[in-house]
């Protein structure tokens, strides 16, 4: 079993509660990694057998795009898209980071860490 990810992920997002951050945006910084049993990728040197962090990228990037008034629902829709692309994904752990939030003092991030099959244990 291999660990494959992608960390710093830095996108823009119409996310948040409050209307103006749905219409100015915050930015969000995402860590990703994927459990995924590589040995057929080595055997035949196959990018289609393994987890493509482009893909990945993508996957990320276009969810990103999609406004949620939660980071709880944002993080799971991203989970949900790796799953539904990747069928050789035997577990996702995710962390999902909104700088700056609106809280009234400074505060660097508010966060919250998925995980799913393998990657739980």
């Amino acid at each position: 079993m291999a660990i494959i990810g992608l960390e710093g992920i830095r996108l823009r997002g119409p996310h948040g509660f409050y209307p103006e951050e749905q219409l100015l945006g915050n930015e969000f910084v995402i860590d990703v990694a994927v459990a995924v049993d590589t040995d057929k990728a080595v055997e035949n040197d196959d990018l289609y057998k393994t987890v493509n962090y482009e893909t990945l990228f993508l996957l990320i990037q276009a969810e990103m795009r999609e406004p949620a008034q939660l980071i709880e629902t944002l993080a799971q829709r991203i989970l949900d898209r790796i799953e539904d692309h990747f069928d050789q994904v035997k577990g996702i752990r995710l962390k999902l980071r909104k700088l700056n939030p609106p809280l009234g003092g400074r505060v660097d991030a508010a966060f919250i860490t998925l995980s799913t099959g393998k990657m739980e244990e």
